[in-house]
């Protein structure tokens, strides 16, 4: 794979945060993006201690540079003080941009980065893409290692991921002193991942932990907030028919969650690939939504009555329904859901992800190659 590759992500003019779990490239395209900006990098433990003991450094160094119009602050979790002073600056030096990245928006939400609501705008950072990729994409190595920038260019992908969720658990969980308990942390990571891709039942998740409910709801609210994981919601908007109202479950990367996920003889191969593409559909819509100009939301569809559909995406750019299958065969009744949901709402478009090698339309389902559909999934540009 070439040293660098072009990213989707378009920064704005304004100040920013910029969201993105770890390994994900955000400091990388920066410093291709801006490389004039000055840089405070927060993971470097000499700049963190002067910037934790006086938050307020941060107006001394723009004030002593003044032909310097951008600065990047790296991890600005990790000294939430400093957003104050940010605050400040965004108001008093409206010719500047401040460019805030994130692996965790936890001590933000805490710290006060709501101060800076509507000055600064919120954008995410997400895996690879497979368009980004281009001809570097593999469908089988992205199910089994994933498209974060830091594992795809790794050697040894498998003790990448080892080490890449150790750094989490270390420097993310443990020193930030998120739980009490980082073993009960770890299994709970290892339970969750028998959920990627289904709904989500915290009763039987605290009952696998062996943990109360309450610990569970918490431990979801910091992987969500470290970004390693997501909720997809219910899509009810005119709903016709008694609906389900507990969201999915997501981690947000295929490799991750393969590496998670423990294996044995009980366990189906088939099954688990079959939710590692899923998920690998899932992280590509949503990176398509937040790099997409229009304000576009992803759900999924489930009623009470069975009736189910992977992935609904509506907004300001249209109106789809997806449906994802492990198989290179189109079967009818893998399109029935689709059906149910075409009936109930004629506007959207429908479309059947599957393994095979031919586009088709079936039914009036336009089915596609996953492998092919990934690779013209740009942002503002539905693939047709």
């Amino acid at each position: 794979m070439k040293e660098f590759t072009e990213r989707f992500f378009c920064a704005p003019k304004d100040s920013l945060f910029i969201f993105g779990p770890r390994g994900t490239g955000k400091t990388t395209w920066l410093q291709k993006t801006f490389p004039d900006a000055y840089v405070v990098d927060l993971l470097d433990d000499k700049i963190f201690r002067n910037h934790v003991a006086h938050p307020e450094r941060i107006k001394e160094i723009v004030k002593a540079n003044p032909q310097t119009k951008r600065y990047v602050i790296d991890e600005i979790q990790k000294v939430p003080a400093m957003l104050d002073s940010i605050h400040g600056l965004i108001e008093n030096y409206t010719t500047h941009q401040f460019i805030l990245t994130g692996s965790s928006a936890r001590k933000l939400r805490r710290g006060g980065v709501n101060l800076l609501a509507g000055r600064a705008l919120l954008t995410h950072f997400h895996p690879f893409m497979a368009a980004e990729l281009g001809k570097d994409f593999s469908l089988e190595t992205s199910l089994k290692n994933g498209l974060i920038p830091l594992i795809v260019s790794a050697n040894a992908p498998d003790k990448a991921l080892e080490a890449y969720i150790a750094l989490y658990m270390k420097e993310e969980v443990k020193e930030e002193g998120l739980v009490r308990n980082i073993g009960a942390f770890a299994r709970f990571l290892e339970v969750i991942s028998f959920s990627h891709g289904s709904v989500l039942n915290v009763s039987n998740i605290a009952r696998e932990c062996q943990v109360k409910r309450k610990v569970v709801d918490n431990y979801l609210s910091i992987i969500e907030d470290l970004l390693l994981g997501y909720k997809l919601p219910v899509f009810t908007r005119r709903a016709k028919r008694a609906m389900t109202m507990q969201p999915k479950f997501y981690v947000f990367d295929a490799g991750v969650y393969r590496h998670l996920r423990p294996k044995g003889p009980l366990d189906s191969p088939d099954e688990i690939g079959g939710m590692a593409l899923e998920g690998l559909v899932f992280q590509h819509l949503r990176a398509w939504c937040d790099y997409s100009d229009g304000q576009m939301d992803c759900y999924f569809w489930r009623t009470r009555g069975g009736s189910e559909v992977d992935f609904v995406l509506y907004g300001e750019q249209g109106f789809y329904a997806i449906e994802v299958k492990n198989t290179e065969q189109i079967h009818p009744k893998s399109l029935r859901s689709l059906k149910t949901f075409k009936s109930d709402y004629p506007e959207a478009q429908t479309l059947f992800l599957y393994r095979g090698s031919e586009k088709l339309m079936v039914d009036d389902i336009l089915c596609w190659p996953v492998d092919l559909f990934l690779l013209h999934l740009k942002p503002d540009r539905w693939p047709s």
